[in-house]
């Protein structure tokens, strides 16, 4: 009994660290995705202090950074020792097709969940909601 107890754990344990690893790439591959439609540059670190200069950036982040008077936007990917650049146009656009893409999300997320069994039980929510007007 205790045994099968200790393998179900290590199996949820599993599944668990499986679910974040691939939840963590596929929300990293998509930002660089959205990184690079938005027009920025994949700069590839090809010595080693670039490459120890990435891991100095904060992770899974775009961050701004003045350098000789000019601001620019950067994203460091590690794993495939590459960095993002990009200037204000490209950030702005970056920032527009998050938007986007979150709004296609929240919109997939809702139709999933008005497809899903047991709203049924709920039975009607009483029509419209009617928010009362107060004037001065």
């Amino acid at each position: 009994m205790k045994c099968e107890l200790i393998k179900y754990n290590l199996k949820a344990l599993a599944l668990a660290v499986a679910f974040v690893v691939v939840t963590g790439c596929s929300t990293t591959q998509k930002t660089e995705n959205l990184l690079s439609a938005a027009g920025f540059k994949a700069i590839p670190a090809t010595t080693p202090q670039q490459q120890a200069h990435l891991k100095t950036l904060p992770a899974h982040k775009v961050t701004m950074v003045v350098r000789d008077g000019q601001t620019s936007y950067v994203y460091p990917d590690v794993p495939h020792q590459v960095l993002y650049v990009g200037q204000d146009a490209q950030y702005q656009e970056y920032q527009r097709l998050r938007l986007q893409n979150q709004m296609a999300q929240d919109q997939v997320q809702a139709a999933e969940m008005n497809t899903e069994p047991g709203w049924g039980v709920w039975g009607g929510f009483g029509g419209p909601v009617v928010v009362p007007v107060f004037r001065r």
